[in-house]
């Protein structure tokens, strides 16, 4: 061995160390699971320099992002099929590290992703990964990428490799904390409510790392697990069936059937009998015995979607099947017993409808024994960027692209929209602007970037109304200016005020806006706050 090789060898011992006693330390603290991988990522890209860094937990057949470092906030939204993307399969399939140089012809999973390019041609030209295992099985992946071809070395797979283990003992005891959480808590709490699809039909999960989402999460997890009746309120798009169906999930009953009906979609003759079920004869049309979703959800729960769209002569029934546990089919004297839990939804106040006489007193409070309120979209802050890269990889996959992704400009339009519409309006607005940004490429692209003029929230902008709570000197300004300008003004006030939290600590400001150190500096310098010279 050479006298390079052997110096070599002494610095990668040496950035070894450094890294790891960090993470050393942390195995004993009670560390926040998402800090707890945020700094096994930042202990990494010290280890082994590179553009950016990910770590990835396997849920059945589905590459799950926990954690990302230098690459775009929508990828957390983002889940990758194992069998679509050849490079996780053999990662996965690796005893060790593996190293994947510029000439691979095998797509990037993260193409496009990475912070602080623009332009259509995004691609990775170095990557190395490893898998994670905890004990036998593989845990998930940690993954290195780089914009540079050859960037990665063979020391670097030695420094992965050694490095490996601790990161495996790092998800370890997070996986441990987890389990017991879960067990201090009531054995029927610990239904997962991030559950994998395991098929294309199955639900979404309840996306979010806001603060009120997570609040709403520990409310479903502790409401779950009874049989309290729920009245999930809030406005049209917020995810109102999801949280239902996160309810059933974390109940005794998620192994039976969760029934929905929508009691505005039917016509007031025929909501008894969808609800309560008719026998033949009892009104024209009804030529055979039929039971109602009350009874097709026995054993399980009972969704009553826009709950305050019912009649009132049907409230009334309503309640003595609350009451009672008893109903009656349309037509029919039998009476069946069914053992129902009810979640109710609804996107109407009802306390102040039961105050018009719209809606019986006794049926809303015996609907609202436990009151939850489902967050617009408005309050989550930079929830939408994850939710557009769940929608942004759905729609990848259904455009037959190799990635999908927002320019800057274009996500901070999205975190400046006050969204009437929600989530709903966003998972629209993606699809349609996806649709629109390809069809006008000459040549069909491998990577598409979605600008600001794609989303086309210049137009929205100024056809939505103001609400209460806005501050209307502040709009005639924003209104005033051209879109590219108000974003950058939004972009400049969120820089400052996060520098002015951290005392100028431009490493823990980028950790709060959720970007690379680097590629902030760039962005600040751009926007005449700092120039990119004086990046600590």
């Amino acid at each position: 061995m050479c006298l390079y090789d052997l110096l070599l060898v002494r610095m990668t011992a040496n950035a070894l160390l450094h890294a790891l006693v960090p993470l050393v330390d942390d195995l004993a603290r009670d560390l926040a699971e998402g800090e707890r991988y945020r700094r096994l990522l930042e202990a990494v890209r010290t280890l082994v320099p590179c553009d950016a860094a990910a770590l990835l937990r396997l849920d059945g057949e589905w590459l799950v992002p926990l954690a990302v470092d230098g690459l775009s906030s929508d990828t957390l939204g983002r889940r990758f099929k194992v069998d679509e993307h050849p490079r996780f399969q053999l990662l996965l399939q690796s005893d060790g590290p593996t190293r994947f140089p510029a000439g691979s012809r095998l797509p990037d999973p993260y193409d496009g992703l990475v912070e602080g390019m623009e332009g259509e041609q995004l691609e990775v030209h170095d990557c190395l990964g490893c898998v994670l295992r905890v004990g036998e099985r593989p845990w998930g992946l940690l993954t290195l990428d780089a914009l540079e071809a050859g960037r990665f070395s063979a020391h670097d797979l030695d420094a992965l490799q050694a490095f490996a283990s601790l990161a495996a003992a790092t998800v370890s005891v997070a996986d441990r904390l987890q389990q017991l959480a879960s067990r201090a808590s009531d054995e029927h709490q610990r239904a997962e409510i991030y559950r994998a699809a395991a098929a294309e039909a199955a639900p979404r999960p309840l996306l979010g790392h806001s603060a009120v989402i997570r609040r709403l999460l520990d409310e479903v997890r502790a409401v779950g697990a009874s049989d309290l009746t729920v009245l999930v309120t809030g406005e049209t798009g917020v995810g109102k069936e999801l949280v239902a169906q996160a309810l059933h999930a974390a109940s005794p009953r998620a192994a039976r059937p969760l029934v929905s009906i929508n009691c505005a979609a039917l016509p007031e003759a025929l909501v008894e009998s969808e609800l309560f079920g008719h026998v033949k004869g009892a009104f024209s049309g009804a030529v055979g015995d039929r039971r109602g979703k009350f009874e097709l959800a026995d054993g399980g729960t009972l969704l009553l979607d826009e709950v305050g769209e019912l009649p009132l002569p049907v409230q009334a029934k309503l309640l003595r099947v609350l009451q009672s546990g008893q109903l009656q089919r349309l037509g029919s004297d039998r009476e069946h017993h069914v053992d129902v839990r009810l979640i109710a939804a609804t996107n109407r106040d009802l306390a102040e409808e039961v105050r018009k006489g719209r809606f019986r007193a006794d049926l809303y409070h015996r609907l609202s024994v436990y009151p939850l309120r489902v967050p617009p979209l408005r309050e989550r802050g930079r929830d939408v960027l994850l939710l557009s890269g769940a929608f942004l990889d759905e729609n990848r996959s259904r455009l037959g692209l190799r990635n999908l992704r927002l320019s800057a400009e274009a996500q901070a339009a999205l975190l400046a929209y006050d969204w009437p519409g929600n989530v709903r309006e966003l998972e629209h607005l993606i699809s349609r602007s996806a649709l629109k940004a390809l069809s006008r490429q000459a040549k069909r692209p491998a990577i598409l970037t979605l600008t600001v003029a794609d989303l086309g929230l210049e137009e929205r902008h100024a056809a939505q109304p103001a609400r209460a709570h806005d501050d209307p000197a502040a709009a005639a300004r924003v209104s005033a200016q051209p879109l590219k300008q108000a974003v950058e003004d939004y972009q400049r006030s969120l820089i400052a005020a996060a520098l002015r939290r951290h005392g100028d600590n431009w490493s823990a400001a980028a950790r709060e806006l959720g970007v690379d150190r680097a590629n902030l500096a760039r962005l600040a310098a751009r926007l005449g706050l700092r120039p990119a010279a004086s990046e600590p």
